[in-house]
């Protein structure tokens, strides 16, 4: 069975056989790989009048220690958003009533950011869903696989730097 990455590197190899073209086996299906699956969580997320980065914010502070408070900081550190996406994202969440700030009290120039019990609510909704949704794109692997591959990510990873 060939994907289209199989055709690009049969069209390399003819063109450039000089090359070793095959790190494209690799990036080339994880990022084909990633724009599916960003495809696919966009609908379950949309289902809950969420985006990516809006559930990646409401699912940080809800897997944080109660009362789910975390620093603007803090929030970028733990998510997988970034410093600028956080601000417009609590905007948008706090005109919501999903997430509130307020003053930090150990740093009076600071705030911190909690979740209200809607964006609790929200959250906790979203959250079988969005597993669900991941559970059926890894579907074709069998759990010994899901493992190795998450292992073999991990240490990719780790060895750009990603801690």
């Amino acid at each position: 069975m060939a994907d289209h990455v199989d055709l690009v590197l049969g069209q390399w190899h003819a063109q450039r056989p000089d090359l070793d073209v095959s790190p494209m086996a690799v990036i080339g299906r994880l990022g084909r790989l990633a724009r599916l699956v960003d495809v696919e969580l966009g609908k379950t997320f949309a289902a809950h009048d969420l985006d990516r980065a809006s559930f990646d914010v409401l699912a940080t502070l809800r897997r944080s220690a109660p009362p789910h408070r975390l620093t603007p900081t803090e929030l970028m550190r733990a998510s997988m958003v970034t410093s600028g996406a956080v601000t417009q994202r609590l905007d948008r969440l706090e005109a919501r009533g999903l997430v509130v700030r307020a003053p930090n009290e150990h740093d009076g120039r600071g705030v911190v950011v909690s979740l209200t019990d809607a964006g609790r609510d929200l959250v906790d909704r979203a959250l079988p869903d969005h597993l669900a949704t991941e559970d059926r794109l890894l579907r074709a692997l069998p759990p010994e696989e899901r493992s190795r591959l998450a292992a073999a990510l991990r240490h990719l990873l780790e060895s750009l730097g990603d801690r």
